[in-house]
């Protein structure tokens, strides 16, 4: 998302929690932000992995696939990160991924390279192959009330950089907090 002067929205952009962060449910994290408006915001930590399940033990609980399914779905279905979106609704999934995949009235463009969808049909979509080239799930999110964003912002809560598809969807999730940094010029053994 290119930014305008009279377009304050974080929208497309990540946070990056300063190493000094007092709140530990987001110590080291990396969040993208789906929506910011002067209502609040709201975005997915895409950093931390779910320990509680796998996606396709996930699709087996929804009833999207069978057991004896699981073991057969594509190599790329089966390799879908299940992330630890943020503390709000954690037992509601979301999908972050590429453009190449819409369902009308389902799919929320976010900039040009990312899109959330969070209905149980984009899973049914990924589980037959016929889902986005690139996606997470993450189950929960982050929220921010109308201000609380920019107040943590201006208390040196939170840098912000670009969005990118290495830190959206690349699978090396412990790298991504210190790669953010380096994309804003920060060392962070400094």
């Amino acid at each position: 998302m290119i930014e305008k002067p009279d377009d304050p929205s974080l929208e497309g952009q990540m946070l990056i929690a300063m190493p000094g962060m007092g709140d530990a449910r987001f110590s080291r994290t990396l969040i993208y932000i789906c929506a910011h408006s002067p209502e609040g915001a709201m975005g997915i930590i895409v950093n931390r992995r779910s320990k509680a399940m796998s996606f396709s033990q996930l699709l087996v609980q929804l009833d999207v696939i069978s057991e004896k399914d699981a073991i057969q779905l594509p190599p790329k279905v089966g390799d879908v990160q299940v992330l630890r979106g943020g503390p709000v609704e954690k037992g509601r999934g979301f999908v972050l991924h590429s453009p190449d995949f819409h369902l009308e009235a389902a799919t929320l463009p976010i900039d040009g390279g990312v899109s959330l969808t969070a209905t149980i049909d984009i899973l049914r979509a990924m589980a037959s192959g016929a889902g986005p080239q690139k996606a997470v799930l993450a189950l929960g999110y982050a929220g921010w009330a109308s201000g609380q964003l920019e107040d943590e912002i201006l208390n040196n809560g939170w840098l912000t950089c670009p969005a990118d598809e290495d830190l959206l969807f690349d699978i090396d999730l412990a790298s991504k907090y210190n790669r953010a940094l380096r994309k804003l010029g920060v060392e962070p053994a400094m």
